[in-house]
């Protein structure tokens, strides 16, 4: 069990600090690899999207039925699947666009014509972080419990958050970088901003691993699924279309599921 414990929190760490990453990349680029982005991004997507229907979802279900009965359980699937959906629509709708992570940059912000000091975007980048910070809290959540529960679905999405994490970390890093010009300074807020992502992990052991009986478990599956879902068709696909060429987000989207379905094969 501890083994499990410490493999859940390590996956989280690695999701949330991904947006380090992006730092790295506008710090150590000189162009955005928009190609590179989109067929990524399309490829979290197919992952988040294939393993929540065909697998969270069904796990959800069937814990659901086996301890409440057909009926009760699948209603309370659904009801789980889609509260998961409306808590991340939630703390979308109360990040101020202009502090919202999913905002898209590009590496090429960083080498703009003026690159004069602005400190006023010291407080965007700040609020950005802090953005990301609340909007990856769940994703914690979701990642520690489902590779608590099966550790290759949480290595799988744990692989896709951190890939839908570094744009993220352009986001931070832009803004902190015009405003104060150190990249250090930069790089450390992009890089701590995805603690949250860890932090949601500790919260789910402490709170939520003593009530984990099947009801429990079920529940906490199916708002996963929501979850997943929501980032995906709300910031994944719009974000990889933004820095779409040639369709390329859609094929990394097939590409994401068919690994996913294979992998799930291999494994069963």
């Amino acid at each position: 069990m501890t083994a499990n414990l410490l493999f859940a929190f390590g996956l989280t760490l690695f999701a949330g600090l991904a947006t380090g990453i992006g730092s790295l990349l506008a710090f150590f680029t000189s162009h955005t690899n928009t190609k590179f982005l989109s067929i990524t991004l399309g490829f979290s997507a197919g992952v988040m999207i294939y393993v929540s229907m065909i697998e969270i979802f069904v796990k959800a279900k069937g814990a659901l039925v086996h301890a409440m009965g057909v009926v009760p359980g699948n209603w309370l699937t659904v009801t789980g699947f889609f509260a998961g959906m409306l808590l991340i629509a939630s703390i979308d709708k109360f990040i101020p666009k202009q502090s919202n992570p999913h905002e898209l940059r590009t590496v090429e912000d960083m080498t703009a014509p003026s690159v004069e000091k602005q400190p006023d975007l010291l407080k965007m980048g700040t609020f950005t972080a802090l953005a990301i910070g609340i909007h990856n809290f769940p994703e914690g959540i979701a990642t520690f419990t489902s590779a608590l529960q099966d550790p290759k679905l949480g290595i799988a999405i744990a692989v896709a958050i951190a890939i839908h994490n570094i744009p993220e970390g352009i986001a931070v890093s832009v803004p902190v970088y015009f405003a104060t010009g150190d990249k250090k300074r930069a790089f450390k807020l992009s890089f701590l901003s995805g603690l949250s992502e860890p932090i949601g992990a500790l919260v789910a052991y402490l709170f939520l691993m003593p009530f984990l009986n099947e009801v429990m478990f079920g529940i906490i599956f199916a708002a996963v699924a929501g979850i997943m879902v929501f980032i995906s068709l709300d910031e994944l696909l719009p974000a990889a279309k933004r820095y779409d060429e040639a369709h390329l987000s859609i094929y990394g989207l097939i590409g994401g599921m068919a690994v996913m379905a294979l992998s799930l094969l291999l494994f069963i």
